[in-house]
């Protein structure tokens, strides 16, 4: 548990005087030659920036190896100076990045390497002729490219399968398993076969373990966490246009082909050409169980293997994968976003480049609070340049509180910026900046924010259904199904900030966990830890049949049920009048923004409004908690706005309340008036472009206005 304190009554001392754990993780990079001295002196420097920890992140130009018994022991050093100081020791699972490797050592055994399937035209040199000839030259002690799996007759017609087949050998297309080149990345061997228990089990073995070993006592105290970083799944894309193709890849691994027959019942490899090519009509049912066979793999294989290791020693297993945002991006490295977060002690993202990523924050946020756990980590600040500003800083980390971050882990805390690590993604967040002793004015700020916004419950209302498992039917040859695809995503950006922007809050709802987080529907549906009296099916190709009989039953109990413009035709992935029958006895709209606000009016718990114009606030996100009678409010703004001038916003509250002002800035706290009527609480706010507002909020009358 990383908040022990929120066990207890809010104190106004705590929120004066935050303690380690509410305070701001950096990633430390240990790029040189690291050494006790250089430990002690940044800890002490992270120490007076405000830093309630550090996470060690072996980082290029490291001098130490990886893993050995010298580095270990400087973990143990860089464990004990942080935990004098009252600080804690973040771990991070691997040399540099993407996680799973440990540095190569897994992937020295070609059989943990990733692998993908190749389908092309031209006869490839360098493979294997067989599965059985590739697994002896690998027991030989041989590196093979890979192996030749079956060849194809396939027939196109405008770029769409007429018809196909495949042959043992003989066709005009050859099915290879390819395995992903050596890299000197990877200290010259491979990525990590993530759909490989076997892999995934080498990795922990040789990384965590390891460190349970060195830490001992440690582990789950002054060692709360340890860090994945953007592990992916390879090789999965799409053609550019399907008549013209004359390679493809798709992601897999050697008993694929036998676990999709267990599942489905039909041969992977006896359908591979429709996971590339249109049909003629209709969606293929076989590339919908591909795309989630390929994220359960991933997730099973390597997120439940880890969170389940992490639970058993105590220790809290967070970090971030790849290309988490868009529903193209997730589909290429995850499958699917969400599902690997389920096994995440600490659900974790990452935020480059101060990118607005909202899709990306709501999704681990939703599994965050369905699954109840305690914190949001997210590793931020990530390629802001040199001429960075804390005004920056603080914008970014305000927008990422109010959607539910708890832990801010910074890029980039470098030991030293001589080399190779002078390039590395700047800026400096640490000694070698010259405003880093008066870093901690901002991380004094944030560790307030969190003593508030770690307490209680986040109060929602609002459930969306997840449209990845639609994307995945048109995951085809570009010139095909692009556009398509295009608008997907579009509409999955609009309806985020629609919503946000329009102040009414919500969760995701994962079709595939929703039957493990919701037993059965009913009004308000309970999902996990949270309740929702407000459903939205966004424009769908499918659904599936486990999320359709808890929204009819949440449906015949009352709840209100939205779908926006058409509803799915598909069920499971099948042609279904069902989908469409719930449509007609729930509210059905069109994807517009006011359509939208308006429907979910009785579910608003605040209303954000500029006092001058009497427009919606269109640059104000918030969080509200409750925290048993009380409840905590968290207002901010979102972008930078130029010119930047000073603005009024009227506030108004569902329920009567007696409004405190938690000051984050300066730890202060005075009442804050406002007026009450027809069971509401109005105030206003004035403010300028980066200002936020916490306020605890007890049942009550408030203080008159002044």
């Amino acid at each position: 548990m990383l908040y022990r304190q929120n066990q207890l009554p809010f104190d106004e001392a705590l929120f004066k005087s935050p303690t380690a754990e509410y305070r701001g993780v950096p990633f430390w990079s240990w790029n040189c030659a690291v050494t006790e001295p250089k430990i002690r002196r940044q800890v002490a420097c992270f120490q007076q920036m405000g830093m309630g920890a550090a996470m060690i992140h072996p980082r290029t130009g490291m001098d130490v190896p990886y893993l050995s018994d010298e580095y270990m022991s400087l973990v143990r050093t860089a464990e004990e100076a942080l935990r004098q100081r009252g600080m804690s020791c973040w771990l991070y699972d691997e040399e540099r990045f993407p996680s799973g490797v440990a540095g190569g050592i897994v992937t020295k055994d070609v059989r943990y390497r990733a692998r993908y399937i190749v389908l092309t035209r031209e006869a490839q040199q360098g493979f294997c002729e067989s599965y059985a000839t590739f697994c002896q030259a690998v027991e030989n002690g041989e590196k093979p490219a890979g192996y030749f799996l079956c060849s194809y007759d396939i027939q196109l017609r405008e770029g769409r399968l007429l018809h196909y087949r495949r042959l043992p050998e003989g066709g005009a297309w050859y099915a290879y398993v390819e395995l992903f080149p050596e890299s000197p990345w990877f200290n010259g061997e491979s990525y990590v076969d993530v759909f490989n228990p076997a892999a995934v089990d080498r990795f922990l073995e040789v990384t965590h373990q390891q460190y349970a070993s060195a830490l001992g006592e440690h582990i789950g105290r002054t060692v709360p966490a340890i860090f994945t970083d953007e592990p992916h799944m390879k090789g999965k894309q799409t053609v550019a246009n399907g008549a013209e193709a004359t390679r493809a890849t798709l992601s897999y691994t050697d008993d694929m082909d036998d676990t999709f027959r267990a599942a489905y019942g039909v041969s992977l490899l006896d359908v591979l050409p429709e996971l590339i090519w249109e049909l003629p009509e209709g969606r293929s049912i076989h590339r919908y169980h591909y795309h989630e066979h390929v994220t359960e793999r991933f997730a099973s294989a390597y997120g439940d293997r880890i969170g389940a290791w992490c639970e058993k020693h105590g220790i809290a297993y967070t970090g971030h994968f790849l290309s988490e945002r868009t529903l193209f991006s997730q589909t290429l490295a995850l499958g699917e976003t969400m599902r690997h977060y389920r096994s995440q002690q600490l659900p974790g993202i990452d935020i480059l480049c101060g990118q607005l990523e909202l899709t990306t924050c709501k999704q681990a946020e939703s599994i965050r609070r369905q699954k109840g756990r305690e914190g949001l980590v997210c590793e931020l600040y990530g390629v802001l340049e040199w001429d960075v500003t804390f005004r920056e800083h603080k914008l970014q980390g305000d927008w990422l509180a109010a959607l539910g971050v708890t832990t801010r882990v910074y890029h980039l805390s470098y030991m030293s910026m001589g080399g190779e690590a002078k390039r590395d993604w700047p800026a400096a967040i640490g000694w070698q900046s010259p405003w880093w002793t008066q870093y901690s004015y901002l991380e004094d700020y944030f560790s307030r924010i969190n003593t508030l916004l770690t307490r209680g419950k986040p109060i929602t209302h609002v459930a969306v259904v997840h449209p990845i498992e639609s994307y995945w039917l048109c995951f085809g040859p570009n010139d095909q199904t692009l556009m398509l695809r295009e608008q997907m995503d579009e509409q999955f950006e609009n309806l985020s900030q629609w919503l946000l922007y329009g102040g009414i809050d919500f969760d995701y709802l994962s079709e595939a966990m929703l039957p493990e987080l919701c037993v059965a529907g009913g009004n308000p549906l309970q999902v996990g830890e949270c309740s929702y009296d407000a459903v939205i099916v966004p424009p769908l190709l499918t659904m599936r049949e486990s999320t359709l009989a808890r929204l009819e039953a949440f449906r015949q109990a009352g709840g209100k049920l939205i779908f926006l413009d058409n509803a799915p035709s598909l069920l499971d992935g099948k042609p279904s009048p069902l989908p469409a029958a719930l449509s007609e006895t729930a509210l059905r709209i069109p994807m517009e923004r006011y359509a939208l606000l308006d429907a979910l009016e009785a579910q608003r718990e605040i209303e954000l409004r500029n006092q001058a114009t009497g427009r919606l606030a269109d640059n104000l996100f918030y969080q509200l908690r409750q925290d048993g009678d009380a409840r905590t409010l968290f207002i901010c703004h979102v972008r930078d706005e130029v010119p930047a001038r000073p603005r009024t916003y009227r506030v108004k509250l569902r329920g009567l309340w007696r409004l405190t002002r938690m000051d984050a800035m300066s730890g202060d706290c005075h009442d804050l008036g406002g007026t009450q009527a027809d069971g509401f609480t109005t105030f206003l706010w004035s403010c300028n472009a980066q200002d936020s507002l916490l306020l605890r909020l007890l049942p009550g009358e408030c203080a008159a206005p002044t």
